[in-house]
């Protein structure tokens, strides 16, 4: 199977996972409007790169996909939670998220707000969930990992960064710090998931982290890239975003060709990191070649 067709398998396998944890049956009584404004922003699209790490990392350790699906979707559910937020006229302000509308659009700003709260909490109820795995100290780990990589130093601090950047002249350190909390932590999260899951050593979820560090900063960097460049009917978004609302970027900082030399070094370090699992890694590092080489 060649990777685009592995990543839309393992994505429409996590379509129907997320599809079953979204209803009255799973997650008991629930106002109708709000859940199907969580069912709105979390199912019908994306590329699910995010859960296709859970399960690629875990396989690593012979972990089956289906004992991988759990962590997957609760990883899916913090993504699919912060894009519902982030969109809000408070934070990005965006109309259009996967080609549709935006949740707060397609419902209003309350329920958006309340369908991502109930996403974010959903995300630690799968975790805690006994079918998660069958070591509660499995579950414990991925749930503090997920929480550290979702809060105040992961994705929610990067975020406050990100809306105190305009107007400020940010360093390449400062660039990437913002990036490895905002983008970077939830897909370094994914990678360690799998090493979770599956017991692994520590030198070899150090390996996976290093491999998640330097693909979450690459998927920002040609996200950046994107916003510059890429064809908004492909992206599924508003592109020029962030050169109008003067965010500094790694592009905006150095320019095209040398955000592009630096793209290609951060696949290198990605696929350095996965010395130790050769030959199984194969799949881990055609994920960096996608991610590098993406058009949406």
């Amino acid at each position: 199977m060649i990777f685009t067709e592995r990543l839309e398998a393992h994505a429409s396998r996590l379509e129907r996972h997320l599809d079953e944890w979204l209803t009255p049956q799973r997650v008991g009584p629930a106002a109708p409007r709000l859940l199907e404004a969580m069912r709105y922003g979390s199912l019908g699209g994306g590329k699910r790169v995010r859960p296709f790490l859970v399960i690629e990392s875990a396989a690593l350790f012979g972990v089956a996909v289906e004992g991988a699906l759990n962590a997957a979707a609760a990883l899916e559910c913090v993504h699919c939670y912060s894009l519902v937020h982030d969109d809000l006229p408070a934070m990005d302000n965006d109309d259009l998220r996967r080609g549709r509308p935006t949740v707060h659009k397609a419902f209003d700003e309350a329920t958006a707000i309340l369908a991502g709260d109930g996403l974010l909490t959903l995300a630690f109820e799968i975790l805690a969930s006994p079918d998660t795995h069958p070591n509660p100290a499995v579950r414990a780990d991925l749930a503090l990992a997920l929480a550290r990589a979702s809060g105040v130093s992961g994705m929610a601090g990067g975020q406050m960064y990100d809306l105190e950047a305009p107007g400020k002249t940010l360093g390449e350190a400062e660039i990437r710090l913002l990036q490895a909390m905002k983008t970077g932590a939830l897909i370094t999260f994914g990678c360690v998931a799998g090493g979770i899951l599956g017991e692994a050593s520590a030198a070899n979820i150090a390996a996976l982290r290093a491999y998640g560090d330097a693909l979450g900063a690459a998927f920002q960097l040609a996200d950046d890239l994107l916003d510059v460049e890429g064809d908004a009917a492909l992206v599924g978004k508003a592109t020029g975003k962030d050169t109008e609302a003067g965010k500094g970027t790694l592009v905006s900082l150095f320019g095209v060709e040398a955000a592009r030399v630096k793209l290609d070094e951060l696949k290198q370090e990605a696929l350095a990191a996965l010395a130790p699992f050769k030959p199984r890694d194969g799949v881990l590092a055609e994920a960096a070649e996608f991610v590098v080489a993406r058009k949406f």
